[in-house]
């Protein structure tokens, strides 16, 4: 005789609301980080703090956010240049104006740099790999005592890095090479992997999202040189190329009750682009 087995799931109907969460999201003015916090608002925050090195981004992004309709959060303006340790510290005190803690970091700012193996500047190399890696690092650093502050094992605190699928496969190479993008993306996944052993006991998840291709200021550029949009998404097994819900929908699950035993992993989110480059 079997055993009874009980299929009854613990409120589902809650299980992706993120409702009253405070959350924090740098490079939060245009591209991943606005798709990501639209998503956050929409799944019930109650804060979302938007951060970018220029004010006015940041306010014309919380002016779009907190139009959106049937939100009852509200999107902040926090503007800080994140590539300097005193401006991450000076970001969390600002955040300390509105909050005693917070629930979410997604830890999103980068930059890249396109140049010819031969010609590539060291200033560039190493920029890219400061914003990318040690500027994600002290952000995380900065902000864990207020993530710690609510935070428990049933009910952790998150984590998310912005990482890139060309830390997972070759990113461009010939007169646009990003060899300090790819290397630093690469160290992001892995730098996730760490600080998820250091920091779940204290009840924070640490995860990273390795995304392709999406229609961005910082990504059109290159996407233009590497083939066009069209061609690119040609190229891809799901034959189109990232949107907006696809973010959002990816950033408010690792953040939601559904993933609370998700720590040190990554989603590629790219529809299947690095596995299609290995066709022969």
């Amino acid at each position: 005789m079997s055993a009874a087995v009980d299929v009854k799931l613990e409120d589902f109907r809650s299980i992706f609301s993120l409702a009253g969460k405070v959350a924090v999201v740098t490079g939060g003015s245009r591209g991943l980080g606005l798709h990501a916090a639209s998503g956050l608002l929409q799944a019930g925050c109650s804060k979302v703090f938007i951060s970018s090195r220029k004010g006015s981004a940041c306010e014309e992004a919380c002016a779009a956010l907190n139009n959106l309709p049937g939100i009852s959060g509200k999107a902040v303006s926090v503007p800080a240049d994140i590539s300097k340790v005193s401006e991450i510290e000076r970001l969390v005190s600002e955040v300390e104006k509105h909050t005693d803690h917070v629930d979410i970091l997604f830890a999103n700012a980068g930059a890249t740099w396109g140049a010819p193996f031969d010609k590539h500047p060291a200033e560039a190399f190493a920029k890219v790999m400061d914003l990318n890696v040690n500027s994600v690092f002290y952000c995380i650093q900065k902000f864990a005592p207020l993530l710690q502050k609510k935070a428990s094992l049933a009910d952790p605190s998150r984590v998310i890095v912005t990482a890139s699928i060309a830390g997972i496969g070759v990113g461009s190479m010939g007169d646009n090479a990003t060899p300090g993008y790819s290397a630093s993306k690469a160290a992001a996944l892995h730098l996730t992997r760490n600080l998820a052993v250091e920091l779940g006991p204290r009840g924070i998840l640490c995860n990273s999202i390795a995304p392709g291709f999406f229609p961005t200021k910082m990504a059109n550029g290159l996407m233009a040189l590497t083939g066009g949009t069209d061609a690119l998404a040609q190229a891809n097994p799901n034959k189109r190329l990232g949107k907006a819900e696809d973010i959002a929908g990816t950033v408010v699950y690792l953040c939601s009750r559904a993933s609370s035993h998700l720590n040190g992993a990554h989603i590629v989110i790219d529809g299947g682009s690095v596995l299609g480059r290995s066709k022969l």
